[in-house]
């Protein structure tokens, strides 16, 4: 069955990491951070991506903050659409631990700690009432990888 994945976290909390780790090879990835900077109309964009990849088959996997139901019903709309189960895959917030990576990115890749905070405060833990099929928590595992279990 082809299937949406809609990660849910902070900025540098370890959601693309997660994607390369465990998704990639079996999720096309659609994130806004692979956008150039300069491009207009990135939701737009976004959700042609996700709809021409579930209309061809593919699962997908969209790698923003999603902090809330504004970002996901869209997407959730989507995968309903075309037939996909939707699931949310949530990052539980920890401020101090997102601040602290985002400070050793370099360069462009580092986001303003406001960014952070402005996210933290809409951020809001996703569940199957929302309209998700299945929700799953994401933690560090402690040995660079992850531990994830059904929430």
């Amino acid at each position: 069955m082809t299937e949406l994945a809609v990660l849910v976290g902070l900025q540098a909390s370890g959601k693309s990491t997660f994607y390369h780790q465990r998704l990639a090879g079996r999720f096309d990835l659609v994130s806004k951070d692979l956008f150039p900077r300069s491009a207009r109309h990135k939701q737009a964009r976004q959700m042609r991506l996700v709809g021409q990849a579930l209309a061809a088959g593919r699962s997908v996997a969209v790698d923003n903050t999603n902090p809330s139901p504004d970002e996901w019903c869209p997407l959730i709309d989507a995968g309903r659409a075309h037939g996909a189960a939707v699931l949310a895959y949530w990052f539980p917030p920890d401020p101090q631990s997102s601040l602290r990576r985002n400070a050793a990115r370099p360069g462009r890749a580092r986001v303003p700690d406001v960014g952070i905070h402005a996210t933290l405060k809409r951020l809001r833990r996703p569940g199957t009432g929302d309209g998700f099929d299945a929700v799953f928590e994401v933690r560090f595992d402690g040995r660079g990888g992850f531990e994830v279990r059904r929430a």
